[in-house]
């Protein structure tokens, strides 16, 4: 091949593993070689010759939620862009698989590990505490577990921030009867809501936090019907998932409310599942890609220097997307209808 492309063998080398830039001109010559010839790298060679597998793993709950399918390509999309593979497992929020699959890594499978979100994951993070690879931690929410490892980065989201944001905006729209819609998960997004609310001299009751039963479209109907019949006074909700928003959306509906006339619904995550909505839903839009980017580069940057790595958490703030699902309280323009029994 080096001969075909009239070049060395280290070069098709570099151009190749991709660890040393090739003049544009000469890695085309050997990339055309390469088409020619059929070249297929001998992966398990490589790896045993340089000791890397120029693989990344990655763990994520679950794939079914498009928070976390979004998440994956992004970070494939950047791992591509560096010239390497990804390696994907998922917990399925089983403790017992997550303790598996953390325990079958070696460096011989993973150059490097980024574990996203935190549920289930807590209490294994110890088994890597001797792991010969960089650990990143990203869209983790809740609180980082006491004898963490040290030397594991964290690249998250601003959750609290996240619920401060729709606590602020139906604050500054004259909500004061407000209730949530929530997953037991997110509490930090919850928390962050009622800070707004604290900060405006309201205290938001305990009995008006709802948990969803299920983290389905269904279990959101019926968190959404029970909030709205156990508050009638209720002018707005806020949803801590964008599937719970979507239901909230529906059930009001079915009550006989108009969103937003005599419902908002502030929603959070931007993912697809918005999009059961019938109108674009105001939600509190992530920076996923911008978060999978930057713990990559993070991983990567602690495999190729590790005396240098850059240790320090960053968190990554979110903004408020205005859509057609949050107006001004029905006290500023008008009677609100009673919800139907």
């Amino acid at each position: 091949m080096a001969e075909r492309a009239g070049v060395t063998k280290q070069t098709v080398s570099n151009v190749v593993t991709g660890r040393v830039p090739v003049r544009p001109a000469t890695e085309a010559r050997v990339r055309d070689a390469i088409a020619e010839l059929g070249y297929v790298p001998n992966l398990v060679a490589r790896s045993l010759a340089t000791g890397s597998t120029r693989t990344v793993g990655l763990f994520v709950p679950t794939v079914r939620a498009p928070f976390y399918a979004e998440l994956v390509e992004h970070v494939e999309d950047v791992l591509e862009e560096r010239g390497h593979r990804l390696l994907l497992c998922t917990t399925r929020l089983d403790g017992e698989r997550a303790r598996r699959h953390l325990a079958g890594l070696t460096s011989r499978s993973v150059d490097a590990l980024l574990i996203a979100g935190d549920q289930g994951l807590t209490g294994h993070l110890p088994l890597l505490a001797g792991a010969r690879f960089p650990v990143v931690l990203c869209a983790w929410e809740a609180g980082l577990p006491d004898g963490l490892p040290d030397g594991f980065p964290v690249v998250t989201l601003d959750y609290e921030h996240g619920g401060h944001l729709a606590g602020r905006h139906l604050l500054d729209l004259g909500h004061e009867r407000v209730a949530v819609l929530a997953s037991p998960a997110h509490g930090v997004r919850v928390a962050g809501f009622r800070r707004a609310f604290e900060e405006g001299g309201i205290a938001l009751p305990d009995s008006a936090v709802h948990l969803a039963a299920e983290p389905t479209f269904r279990g959101g109907l019926e968190a959404a019907a029970a909030a709205l019949r156990a508050a009638p006074g209720t002018t707005a909700l806020f949803a801590t998932h964008d599937l719970l928003a979507a239901a909230a959306v529906e059930a009001a509906r079915t009550l006989g409310l108009s969103v937003p006339e005599d419902l908002s619904v502030v929603a959070h995550d931007d993912t697809p599942e918005g999009l059961l909505s019938r109108s674009p839903l105001t939600s509190v839009v992530l920076p996923k890609r911008d978060m999978a980017r930057q713990a990559v580069e993070v991983a990567l940057g602690a495999l190729d220097a590790p005396a240098s790595a850059d240790l320090r958490p960053r968190l990554l703030r979110p903004e408020l997307v205005l859509g057609d699902s949050t107006g001004r309280a029905p006290a500023h323009g008008g009677a609100r209808r009673t919800v139907r029994p």
